[in-house]
């Protein structure tokens, strides 16, 4: 699906999108980008604050790489909230794209993510943990350009 076309010289000037780690999940996701059922993702304002980053705007781009680190579509951010855990809302869950069919699911699945071992080491804190209060970014997107080979 291509909406609006992309040059390759545009997209080496666009910053990546990595959904999750790479391997099984991250394929999943990006699957999920590509078929259009992922419109939405949830990242922890710690992490960005790690990598001394910044939340997207609305209106950037970047390119969603698979687990090969390859360039496989680009995405616009449609929208932007930071809010508490706690007050995920279920539109956000379903469009996310994983099969949740419930709030407490998506979070026991994201729990699960970010206490693991792969995140904790990202952070560099062993002893992470989210709770309610836990500040994440809900981001929408949509997808622009679909690199991936048919």
């Amino acid at each position: 699906m291509t909406t609006d076309a992309a040059s390759p010289d545009d997209i080496t000037l666009l910053p990546r999108a990595e959904f999750a780690f790479p391997g099984p999940l991250r394929d999943q996701l990006v699957a999920a980008i590509l078929d259009g059922s992922k419109t939405s993702t949830t990242g922890l304002v710690i992490d960005y604050e790690h990598e001394g980053e910044t939340p997207p705007s609305i209106g950037s781009r970047a390119v969603v790489v698979d687990s090969d680190d390859r360039p496989v579509a680009v995405i616009e951010v449609t929208g932007v909230r930071v809010v508490p855990l706690a007050q995920v809302d279920f539109a956000h869950v379903v469009d996310e794209g994983e099969g949740d069919t419930s709030i407490a699911g998506w979070r026991a699945n994201h729990e699960r993510f970010w206490h693991s071992d792969e995140m904790r080491a990202a952070l560099e804190d062993p002893e992470f943990t989210v709770d309610d209060e836990t500040l994440v970014v809900l981001e929408r997107f949509r997808l622009v350009t679909d690199l991936h080979p048919v």
